[in-house]
């Protein structure tokens, strides 16, 4: 399938998607997020793709939502946002169903829906010029894109209400001293970084990765016990497939390993 707002090309098991309206800044509106839906579904379903990394086209990683586009929308703008938030909640949710690590490659600003796509990631990776903003409540709104999950989980929830009423600026360096960024490279080695990243990933237990993801992501909802539980249903079934056994027997037999990613 090929898109009008996103590009898509998988390299060596890595889907690399970008955002991809530059004249724009790469805001999102309803063609996008449907596309953006579509891609999540691609790299959870493609055996073959084991990482992905998203970034910005340009200048820019996104502004979030196309004001301009949401302006024509008149009285149908609340339902414009329904449709809208379906397919980019439909999206961020598989992308944390879904056994590939997702890494997102923040150039220049991200902003709203933007900032709200980037602190999501897996792993977070920024261009040192880079700039995070909520900028939601600027516009009159409220925030969307799970950042109201995501961001007390990352920062507390006393900044993550500074952020989203003052609208204040992070920078690269203020972004990762908070928790929400993993890892700064200058502009110019930002993406090669995170692609080099995401290969070594894409030949990793992608299917333990999955398992893994899923135990972070729902242990604030668990208690101890029940978080034990999942954890020794998670191991054992990790070393039921393949990759568990090879990983054993390479790290017995001091040799790298062989991953297949296979599930079963």
């Amino acid at each position: 399938m090929s898109y009008s707002f996103m590009k898509f090309e998988v390299t060596e098991g890595v889907a690399l998607c970008t955002f991809d309206r530059p004249d724009a800044a790469n805001a999102m509106h309803l063609g996008m997020m449907e596309e953006m839906f579509d891609i999540a579904v691609r790299i959870d379903e493609d055996p073959a793709i084991r990482a992905a990394v998203f970034t910005g086209s340009g200048k820019m990683f996104s502004a979030g939502g196309d004001l301009k586009h949401f302006q024509t929308k008149g009285d149908d703008l609340p339902a414009e946002a329904k449709r809208m938030t379906l397919f980019l909640h439909g999206a961020i949710s598989r992308m944390h169903r879904m056994d590939p690590p997702v890494i997102c490659a923040v150039n220049g600003v991200a902003a709203g829906a933007g900032f709200s796509f980037a602190i999501q990631g897996d792993i977070v990776i920024a261009a040192e010029s880079a700039k995070f903003t909520s900028a939601y409540t600027r516009a009159g709104v409220s925030a969307d894109g799970s950042s109201t999950y995501f961001l007390p989980r990352r920062v507390g929830t006393k900044r993550a209400l500074d952020l989203m009423l003052t609208n204040r600026v992070l920078s690269a360096a203020e972004a990762r001293d908070w928790g929400l960024v993993d890892y700064i490279h200058p502009d110019d080695q930002m993406l090669d970084k995170a692609m080099e990243l995401a290969g070594t990933l894409a030949k990793g237990p992608t299917a333990t990765y999955g398992t893994v993801k899923s135990l972070i992501l729902e242990s604030m909802s668990e208690s101890l016990e029940s978080q034990m539980e999942r954890e020794t249903t998670g191991i054992a079934e990790a070393m039921r497939r393949p990759d568990g056994k090879e990983g054993i027997d390479a790290f017995v037999s001091k040799r790298p390993a062989n991953f297949t990613g296979k599930r079963h």
